[in-house]
């Protein structure tokens, strides 16, 4: 590997990055799943970035995201443009706060610790953690689903099983903790095996809608059927948008995460550019378009692709087995990246010499029991706008100050031991960055009138009529609180830096590790 790859790292060598974990080794705040990786550790290329965008967004729920826009009413062309532009939005946070985890090799957890503090980077790991537990046991719930439909298919009699879907969950549940005891190398070779099999799985589809509708131009024809609701595009559109750029506000936060481990800047940025926003729309597309065929072919509207895949190839047993075994290595592949991953690491934070990676992933996996996903998964208005738009509102003002902090106040510039030490420049006020917390709150508090209104609606159904003011801001979600949020933490830092008295360059200045 050539040198050159690495002109980006913190960290120059190997004997460099051994040197660092040497120095901090002693601090409560490290351990070896948190520390910083040297160019030896770095074996992810472009194509292992971009397949895990892949594995991570062929999954049911990526298949569904329009439902709620169109059933809303909007039409297909308006629910996809609604995705497709999200999904461009939502690349420009995570190219940026990928950045970090290449140029470092520190997952997400350690890069927070320079905008939050050494202590308050737990308050946004613990909010990017718990969210990720729902995620979790959402995922679980689905691919527990298609087990089920695979049990059924293997022998009749286990329809009449009592608890089936549960015993099914529970099962999906185990096989993926396991995956979790291999470790962050096994994800890998799970996300690279999966990517194709994914998109061959994805066209397969596609093309029974195109051959079983009589072609796709049929499919479309009838999609008005989709829609349910009569509501205008401009009214569903912020909320549409904001909720879809928050179905990634998790990744766009710990990208780092996984950054970590690319051999360059240049891996990242065209793996995350070909895999993100591609497969997203791409996926999306299909599953307007297999939807639409359903009513072509059967008179409704088939969103779930295990009900629609169970009726296909019900008749054919061999077929259905094959394809729920599809489905349940999306389940999977997804969910050991985007919900097992930075929960593992995030919960290890909190106290790194007694929470390794593998015990924060099997807490993980106990939340997200805990958090009923059959619950959140059954009800698509409260799924779509309550629970993506809710969440998004918050990790949108986290990262808005995260990005605002490394790329405009210090410039992509970061003492690396300093992450490590309960005294250094990123300790602040007893290990908390009180401008952060501050900008956080006034992002999100105008906010949480909507959230409650919504959350509280007749049915969960996520939307309400008749907003005042204050109640419709919560229609535009993390653009609302990551704006606000971003101004008042450089104004904050702005008025802080004209009350001191001029120095000595920073701290951090004289300890970087890196030159530029």
């Amino acid at each position: 590997m050539e040198r050159e790859e690495f002109r980006d790292l913190a960290v120059r060598d190997q004997s460099e990055a051994e040197g660092i974990r040497r120095e901090v080794r002693g601090s409560r705040l490290y351990n070896e799943d948190l520390a910083p990786m040297g160019p030896e550790d770095r074996t992810w290329s472009t194509y292992n970035i971009a397949a895990l965008w892949i594995g991570i967004s062929v999954v049911i729920t990526t298949y569904t995201i329009a439902s709620g826009l169109i059933a809303a009413g909007m039409t297909w062309w308006q629910g996809l443009l609604t995705v497709s532009l999200a999904n461009l939005i939502v690349l420009i946070p995570v190219l940026l706060n990928g950045h970090a985890g290449t140029k470092y090799g520190i997952p997400f957890p350690v890069f927070v610790r320079s905008s939050f503090g050494v202590t308050g980077s737990n308050f946004a790991a613990l909010a990017r953690a718990l969210v990720a537990c729902g995620w979790f046991g959402i995922q679980t719930w689905i691919g527990g689903l298609a087990l089920n439909s695979l049990m059924t298919a293997v022998w009749g009699g286990w329809a009449d099983v009592a608890g089936a879907q549960f015993i099914t969950f529970f099962v999906f549940w185990v096989i993926q903790v396991a995956i979790v005891l291999r470790g962050v190398e096994a994800i890998k070779v799970l996300e690279s095996f999966a990517a194709p099999l994914l998109i061959v799985g994805g066209l397969a589809l596609l093309v029974w809608a195109f051959s079983a509708s009589g072609g796709l131009g049929n499919a479309f024809a009838s999609s008005s059927a989709l829609r349910e609701g009569n509501g205008s595009f401009w009214v569903l559109f912020w909320p549409g948008l904001a909720a879809n750029v928050g179905y990634w506000a998790t990744l766009s936060l710990n990208i780092p995460d996984f950054t970590r481990y690319t051999r360059s800047q240049r891996s990242q940025i065209i793996g995350q550019t070909l895999g993100l926003p591609l497969t997203m729309i791409a996926f999306s597309f299909i599953g307007i378009a297999v939807t639409a065929a359903t009513v072509a072919v059967y008179g409704e509207a088939i969103w779930d692709p295990v009900e629609l895949i169970t009726r296909v190839a019900g008749p054919f047993p061999l077929l259905l087995i094959v394809c729920m075994i599809v489905i349940m290595i999306a389940q999977i592949s997804t969910n050991m990246a985007a919900n097992v991953v930075s929960p593992s690491n995030d919960f290890s934070n909190l106290a790194p010499r007694y929470i390794s990676f593998k015990m924060g992933g099997i807490i993980t996996a106990v939340i997200g029991v805990l958090s009923f996903p059959w619950v959140l998964f059954n009800n698509v208005g409260a799924y779509i706008f309550t629970w993506l738009n809710g969440y998004g509102s918050l990790l949108g003002a986290i990262g808005a100050v995260m990005i605002m902090d490394y790329w405009i106040l210090r410039r992509q510039r970061l003492s690396l031991t300093d992450l490590y030490l309960t005294d250094g420049c990123y300790s602040f006020s007893r290990g908390w960055n009180l401008k952060a917390l501050a900008a956080v709150a006034i992002g999100v508090v105008p906010v949480i009138p909507g959230f409650v209104k919504a959350a509280t609606t007749p049915n969960f159904s996520g939307s309400f009529t008749d907003p005042t003011f204050v109640e419709g801001l919560y229609n535009y979600g993390l653009f609302l609180t990551f704006t606000l949020a971003a101004i008042a933490y450089l104004v904050m830092s702005a008025l802080s830096a004209a009350r001191e008295p001029a120095s000595e360059p920073a701290t951090e200045s004289a300890r970087e590790t890196v030159t530029e």
